[in-house]
């Protein structure tokens, strides 16, 4: 056999971090902890298998790659500059402090100079990744203060750059500091930039674009590939700068190319299988011994993360006129640390200003205070209320008066559409147009953008892999559409809706005929096909040019579509209704109701049966063995199973037909098929 210690270490690594992501997702924690803790189990430092560092270690350095590229593609300076007034400042004054409580923290525990200040950057930073999904499941991503939020952390990224630019010079530092070797980091920094910027902006979107022109996949996203670590491997060996720089500053050039979204879409599986690498990796440091023996500082630092950082965000707060709500908000999405706090430490070990132990105690903070996040995001409203009950105190916080009601709580009586596609954007023009009250569910940004310009309440998330929904008030709504051509995401949104509001309509699509089926197992009222429905809207239209009667030809439609769409006439009520179209008078707009023998209507005459006077519609015809009886007279008997023809509006034909129906146990009538 041969020996395959690279694909068995990766084959391992992936398994582990499935198996570790699956249990976090079941029991709500975000899979990054389940990655982690699949590090763990095939660390060196517990029993059974044990993973090649070395291996995972240089896969890791992929990871990162992809992932400071992503961060590169979506970076926007523009959403940065509408969010500057509490951005900035906040930022800025919530890192410095932070960074100061954590530096304190570390000279307790005896850590040098350097080692503490590592600490202090690290907790300073929040986690990208954790951070948006907790703004997701909590309906805020498209928020005024998710958006604050997300400008926040775009700040701190371009200071993690920063960092790592500055820690070489850090590390070569001695009592004296190296302000020679500082100016030559920063100048061979500043020149990479400069010329990825001047020379790789016209060069990139050009050569990506001349490439899609060949219609070739496999060349655009090994394209796409090699710019990525290209770029990055370039600024490390000739500008002596991280990796990490030169990965963030490829995805900005590559952002600026019209092509920008198909890249992302491509390169996203990439970045995700080796980011899952990257935190396996990071797990694999952690010592579960070394922090049980140091239970004491793994509680302090978490207690730091959870605690000390939303104290310092709150009190800026009270600082800068920001609304409540949006401190609230940052308080509990930067309550964590993650990617960016595990990068600036692997740096800090590579360059010795940071030990084994010390960066497993950083990663145990970070594992604790990940898993603690979503319940920070859970107290928001509870300490909203508290804030409230001191109006001194909450008049200093909230300076821009009340903040608006959520969404969740303000709409009500409503459609909720999952989707704003081709199908979506229609739906909701309708809905406009008509005034009734509607909220979009969709995951794609540009999409989120465009439906705020035009006013339309929306939540950002994928509704099929988030507690977006929770905030749709779906047991308040009327209806929920979902229109995304991706069935299992429809199948996913469908049960998800089913256990929040079992009575709700939902009217979903289907593009396979299987996924029909499994679409109303699952509790669609109405599964609609788009191909098979343009057939039966072929049929319908050919029913009407032949002249037959309108509301007939839709009452089969409705009976087809019920039968998921088989044309071959299985049921009764097909028969039934076709039978009733093959016997209708062309020239007579009628409908017609089949009169059941057990109706007690049967043997009575037209005019004992009194249908005009109770329901309003007019008795025009009646088929019985195949012979038509026009304009019947008063004294005419009914019959069982006579076809009577009706004429008048939808209502008073539908007070016929309950009418004419087989009355059920109580005494009512009930519709005969």
């Amino acid at each position: 056999m041969h020996e395959l210690p690279l694909l068995i270490n990766i084959a391992v690594a992936l398994v582990a971090a499935f198996i570790g992501g699956l249990i976090a997702r079941h029991v709500g924690l975000p899979t990054i902890i389940g990655y982690m803790l699949a590090g763990i189990a095939i660390g060196p430092f517990t029993p059974g298998f044990v993973g090649d560092m070395e291996t995972l270690s240089q896969l890791a350095e992929l990871g990162v790659i992809f992932l400071m590229f992503g961060v590169g593609l979506h970076f926007s300076l523009s959403d940065l500059w509408k969010v500057r007034s509490i951005a900035i400042p906040g930022a800025l004054g919530q890192m410095a402090l932070t960074t100061l409580m954590g530096f304190g923290l570390s000279q307790v525990w005896g850590w040098s100079s350097a080692s503490g200040l590592i600490l202090g950057l690290a907790i300073s930073i929040a986690s990208t990744v954790v951070l948006l999904r907790g703004l997701m499941d909590n309906g805020l991503l498209n928020t005024p203060h998710g958006q604050a939020a997300v400008g926040w952390l775009i700040l701190e990224d371009l200071a993690t750059v920063l960092i790592l630019i500055l820690m070489p010079a850090l590390a070569h530092s001695t009592d004296v500091f190296d302000w020679k070797n500082l100016g030559v980091t920063l100048m061979k920094a500043a020149l990479f930039v400069v010329l990825l910027l001047f020379v790789g902006q016209k060069l990139i979107p050009w050569l990506l674009l001349r490439i899609a022109h060949t219609r070739s996949r496999e060349l655009f996203v090994l394209a796409i590939l090699a710019i990525a670590l290209g770029t990055a491997l370039g600024a490390a060996e000739l500008f002596g700068i991280s990796l990490a720089l030169g990965a963030f500053m490829a995805g900005i050039v590559v952002g600026e190319s019209s092509l920008s979204h198909q890249v992302g879409a491509d390169i996203l599986p990439f970045r995700e299988a080796f980011a899952v690498l990257f935190f396996v990796s990071i797990g694999m440091l952690v010592n579960p011994g070394y922090l049980l023996d140091n239970a004491g500082a793994v509680l302090a630092l978490t207690g730091l993360i959870l605690v000390g950082k939303p104290a310092v965000t709150m009190m800026l707060g009270f600082l800068f006129p920001w609304p409540a709500r949006t401190a609230l908000a940052v308080s509990a999405g930067l309550s964590q640390i993650g990617e960016f706090s595990f990068i600036l430490c692997q740096a800090g070990v590579a360059l010795g200003l940071l030990t084994q132990d010390q960066y497993s105690l950083i990663l145990a903070g970070a594992l604790l205070s990940i898993t603690l996040n979503p319940a920070m995001f859970r107290l928001m409203g509870p300490a909203e209320r508290w804030l409230q009950r001191f109006p001194a105190l909450w008049q200093l916080l909230d300076r821009h008066g009340p903040a608006p009601v959520p969404l969740a709580e303000s709409i009500t009586n409503h459609v909720v559409i999952i989707g704003f596609g081709r199908v979506g954007h229609h739906i909701v023009t309708i809905l406009r147009q008509m005034a009734i009250p509607h909220l979009v569910v969709e995951a794609n940004v540009e999409r989120i953008e465009e439906l705020g310009r035009q006013d339309v309440p929306s939540l950002f998330g994928d509704a099929a892999n988030s507690e977006v929904l929770v905030h749709a008030g779906l047991d308040r709504a009327r209806a929920l559409v979902v229109t995304v051509a991706d069935e299992v995401a429809g199948e996913l949104s469908v049960i998800a809706a089913r256990q929040m509001a079992p009575e709700l309509p939902i009217i979903v699509r289907a593009m396979t005929e299987e996924g029909m089926q499994r679409l109303a197992q699952l509790g669609a009222q109405h599964v609609i096909h788009p191909e098979l429905e343009g057939g039966l809207e072929i049929i319908r239209h050919t029913f009407l040019q032949l002249g037959f009667p309108l509301r007939e030809v839709y009452h089969y439609a409705d009976a087809v579509r019920h039968n998921h769409y088989n044309f071959q006439i299985n049921t009764k009520k097909e028969h039934r209704l076709l039978h009733e179209l093959l016997n209708a008078v062309n020239s007579i707009e009628i409908a017609w109701v089949r009169l059941p023998m057990k109706n007690p209507l049967v043997g009575r005459t037209l005019g004992e049966a009194f249908l005009r006077s109770k329901t309003g519609a007019s008795v025009v015809a009646i088929m019985r063995n195949r012979e038509l009886l026009v304009n019947p007279e008063s004294m005419t008997a009914l019959e069982a199973d006579d076809r009577i023809g009706l004429i008048g509006s939808q209502g008073q034909i539908e007070a016929a037909e309950k009418l004419l129906a087989v009355p059920d146990e109580s005494g009512s009538a009930a519709v005969s098929e």
